[in-house]
């Protein structure tokens, strides 16, 4: 007779009564098989009760791991006279483990052995199977029971033989997983990529899995209450504990007319909830039910924190039909007559005169005044209203309703009074979800109402797209209003044609004044001569520029004047003195800091309407955005320190959502953004492919690379402040010139190449590309932020493909940028260029080319994206490529990783350049800086 006993960390043993340890010739049938084994081990048998005799015997045993004892297990017969009642036992419990797994009542699980971690799958605990091992406890035989705890056992032998069987199931069946921890569970090969967190994760995740058994439902019942009146504190909501069979309704569970075991189940399972939301223990219970009674406070609390506890534990909460969770919200209603109005001794712009009405609101439920004292009078957050149950935060409620009651509209008022209103401090917390206007404020700020369309002047020379005559619509309709506008539209859509359309349309005897960068005054010269001829243009510019009474003059004779930043600055005084129809700043992102000397003197020319030029309103900080509306309209968004308070720092350092809602709230009426990748504007544009290009290092870049950031790491020990923060920048450009060129670094005058090889991978990359590009006949532009490597490349690249390779700098004069352009430009023209990122990265015209290359990454995308707009802009009709170029684990990877992380910026940006990795520590920057072990190349 063959016997079988499970030792709990042993495994299966099998003995043989008078067995001496030889096998059979027939190892097919499961018991030759055993008895084919040598019995190398011993097993100690606890005997009946004898009289006399001994308590235990020794028997020589096989023993057999988990996977064996499956595949043995399973094999036997239920009706073999060869096994004991021990061994019979054993095989009902394999087999009932096989029918759970063959039924998916299986969960995986992660367990820690041997320094690893090692997924196994486990059997789910339901009420059924809770019922079977229950019933496997009581039919244990005596042998099996002396070794132990009956449960102990039994669960020891279940966790050890469900991963085996659930294997024997699965076969070589698996399906196609893409995720490692899923490959691993699979396979059951050991996975170290995880935490003891996520190991714990998902086992919490396991015991939620309780298949066949009932939910645990909680329902809410609202308590008994007078009519308009509302719960305090005292009030009790009964919470129905109910259990709802899968397919069925829940139903609650009585103590005294439900089956024990449905009690027993929902008593187990409630302690569970109340384990998952411990406020549950101090709370009144039913006599008669196991429902709970729960105060006001601690249902406001249910609702708002324990919801969401309980739903991860997989306990549904249901409340009243008629409940909404709302947060309050304001709506401004202005109205206004069907032409402008200004008060008497007042100026046109910020003083134009409107009435309006604040309102506050619960979800899409407007207040009443009687509601909203009803609700501030309120002693907690639940309230009844018309027919629903309402919560909300009582004290944001009641700040609401004083800040919309001081503000009941008394007449007109204008339009700088509403703007402080919606930047005031009372606002914080509550959004402002609707603005509605009526009469001519209606195309200021409600932004689906469309300004009146004007007639595109004769005297335009070009076919103005759809969305540009929105454009031009709507800077008339500002300049009519004397409000100042900022046309923030992408790079390459158009701004300059739908600023000189303005002009043409105005026709205003006074000259328009335009500031733009050096490297774009010809450009404005020749887009003006070629949609508007009519249009009379003076450049202020130059040594021998006009002063005194020959530039009044000169103003007087034209209808725009033309001069750069630096000269506006220089000549301030001179030009505050003259009459001016309007201020146009073009490229705006030059007064981004409202401190500097050209931001001051942009603001003090005075002139009936100002304008200004951006495809990036915001490149790093908010604080430039509020440097380029407080041009355009003076004091709109407040004082500096208010502006970072309510704005900067909630935005910028917490994210504030509602602070951002704000903030559109109060400068989406002055700013006018498209973007390329608006329906309306992708159709005019050919597609945009962007890729990176990893290069590896040479080995002589990676010595340098090496001895660069060890030089820098002995610099920065032991010292603070401006000394760290010093040898951390200059750590910074020296490894951006090792990845460039060894001889950019070096600065020692080195050929490019040595003995046939490139010294630089990237350079080698770049090489293939540019003739690739040459190849099709196609043209390529190279930016990098060193002047010094563009005079390093641009010899090499004019000998290497016998070509004239222009390089626009900050040293070219405006002749000389103006004649590459043009030159460029050309059919004829060369097909290379080279440009340094901030003298080419604006303002210029360059669409024969198609092709990109940003030889080394810049910190901030916006800068990036802009002189890719050289090239992706209108008029542009081949599909553009931009490769972006960096060294394969080096710094220049990690930029491109975190430029990617902050491709947000333009909208409403939070970087701050890369003065942020001077604050790192000493292990983040050996982390930022140090070389990967892929960077050099085979």
């Amino acid at each position: 007779m063959l016997h079988g006993l499970w030792s709990p960390g042993s495994g299966l043993k099998l003995w043989v009564d008078g067995h001496d340890g030889a096998g059979t010739d027939d190892p097919r049938d499961p018991v030759s098989a055993v008895l084919h084994r040598k019995f190398r081990h011993r097993v100690n048998v606890a005997m009946p009760p004898v009289p006399g005799g001994p308590l235990q015997s020794e028997y020589a045993a096989v023993a057999l791991a988990p996977p064996d004892a499956v595949d043995l297990l399973l094999r036997f017969k239920a009706d073999d006279q060869r096994i004991a009642g021990d061994l019979h036992f054993l095989v009902h419990v394999a087999r009932g483990i096989d029918r759970w797994v063959r039924a998916g009542r299986v969960v995986p699980a992660l367990t820690r052995a041997e320094g690893s971690w090692w997924p196994r799958w486990q059997l789910s605990v339901g009420e059924r199977q809770r019922a079977w091992i229950g019933e496997l406890v009581v039919a244990m035989p005596p042998v099996q029971r002396a070794v132990g705890s009956p449960r102990a056992t039994i669960e020891d032998i279940t966790n050890e033989l469900t991963d085996p069987i659930v294997r024997r199931v699965l076969g070589d069946s698996h399906p196609v997983v893409q995720t490692p921890l899923w490959q691993a569970v699979l396979s059951g090969d050991a996975f170290d990529d995880v935490s003891v967190r996520a190991a714990e994760g998902l086992a919490e995740w396991g015991s939620t899995f309780t298949a066949g058994e009932p939910d645990l439902v909680l329902r809410l019942i609202e308590p008994e209450l007078d009519d308009n009146s509302d719960p305090d504190d005292d009030a009790l909501w009964r919470l129905h504990v109910c259990l709802r069979p899968e397919g069925e309704a829940p139903e609650r569970v009585r103590l005294h007319r439900a089956d024990p075991k449905r009690i027993q189940l929902g008593s187990r399972k409630l302690e569970e909830a109340i384990k998952a939301y411990p406020r549950f223990r101090d709370v009144p219970r039913d006599e008669d039910s196991l429902d709970l009674l729960l105060p006001t406070p601690v249902v406001m609390d249910l609702v708002g924190h324990g919801a969401i506890v309980l739903r991860e534990r997989g306990i549904t909460l249901l409340l009243p039909r008629a409940w909404n969770v709302v947060s309050p919200s304001l709506r401004v209603r202005v109205t206004s007559a069907a032409s402008p109005i200004v008060a008497e001794n007042r100026t046109v712009g910020m003083d134009q005169l409107l009435e309006y009405d604040w309102e506050l609101a619960l979800g899409d439920k407007v207040l009443t005044a009687e509601e909203m004292t009803r609700l501030v009078d309120a002693k907690s957050d639940l309230v009844q209203l018309r027919g629903e149950w309402v919560q909300a935060d009582k004290d944001v409620l009641a700040r609401a309703a004083r800040f919309v009651s001081q503000r009941h509209s008394s007449g007109d008022r204008a339009i700088v009074d509403l703007i402080k209103d919606l930047i005031a401090d009372d606002l914080k917390d509550l959004p402002v979800e609707e603005v509605k206007a009526t009469g001519w404020a209606s195309a200021l700020l409600d932004q689906s109402v469309a300004p009146r369309q004007v007639a595109v002047p004769s005297t335009v020379n070009a076919t103005l797209r759809p969305y540009q005559r929105r454009g031009l619509d709507w800077l008339a309709y500002m300049s009519a209003l004397g409000l100042g506008a900022v046309l923030a539209d992408d790079m390459g859509l158009g701004k300059t044609l739908q600023l000189l359309a303005l002009l043409a349309h105005e026709k205003s005897k006074t000259a328009t004044l335009l500031v733009c960068p050096m490297s774009v005054v010809g450009n404005w010269q020749r887009e003006a001569a070629r949609f508007v001829p009519s249009l009379r243009v003076y450049v202020h510019h130059g040594s021998d520029r006009a002063t005194g009474a020959e530039l009044e003059q000169a103003v007087r004779e034209s209808d725009l004047v033309i001069t750069t930043y630096a000269l506006m600055t220089r000549d301030v005084a001179a030009l505050k003195d003259l009459d001016w129809r309007r201020v146009v700043l073009d490229e705006a992102q030059h007064i981004k800091n409202a401190k500097t000397s050209q931001a001051r003197a942009a603001r003090s020319i005075p002139a009936d309407h100002r304008v200004a030029l951006t495809g990036t309103p915001v490149e790093n900080r908010l604080d430039e955005l509020r440097s380029i509306l407080d041009f355009a309209n003076r004091g709109v968004l407040g004082s500096e320190q208010m502006f970072r308070k309510r704005f900067v720092v909630p935005i910028e350092r917490e994210k504030d959502q509602l602070a951002v809602s704000r903030l559109r709230a109060v400068t989406s009426p002055f700013v006018l953004r498209r973007v390329k990748t608006d329906p309306s504007v992708i159709a005019d544009l050919p597609e945009k492919l962007e890729m990176t290009v990893r290069a590896n290092l040479s080995e002589e870049q990676a010595a340098l690379y090496r001895a660069v950031v060890d030089e820098m790491m002995a610099q920065i020990k032991g010292t603070e402040g401006m000394k760290r923060k010093g040898a951390v920048l200059s750590a910074l450009t020296k490894l951006k010139q090792v990845c460039n060129h060894p001889a950019h670094f070096l600065r020692d005058g080195s050929p490019v190449m040595r003995r046939g090889q490139h010294r630089s991978g990237k350079l080698g990359l770049v090489e293939d590309i540019v003739e690739s590009v040459t190849a099709d006949d196609e043209k390529v532009l190279l930016f990098t932020q060193f002047r010094e490597f563009g005079e390093l490349v641009v010899p090499y690249l004019a000998d290497r493909f016998t070509t004239e390779v222009p390089f626009l700098h900050g040293g070219v004069s405006k002749a000389g940028r103006d004649a590459m352009v043009e030159a460029f430009q050309g059919a004829d023209g060369p097909p290379i260029m080279v440009l340094s990122l901030k003298a080419g990265g604006t303002g210029l015209n360059l669409t024969a080319a198609n092709h990109v290359v940003h030889l080394d990454r810049w910190w901030n995308p916006a800068v990036e994206n802009q002189a890719t707009d050289r090239v992706f802009r209108i008029g542009q009709r081949k599909n553009v490529q931009v490769r972006k170029m960096v060294c394969v684990g080096t710094l220049e990877e990690r930029i491109d990783t975190m430029i990617a992380s902050k491709s947000e910026l333009a909208e409403l940006a939070v970087g701050t350049g890369e003065n942020w990795v001077t604050e790192m520590s000493v292990e983040q920057l050996d982390e930022l800086l140090r070389l990967g072990d892929d960077a050099v190349g085979e």
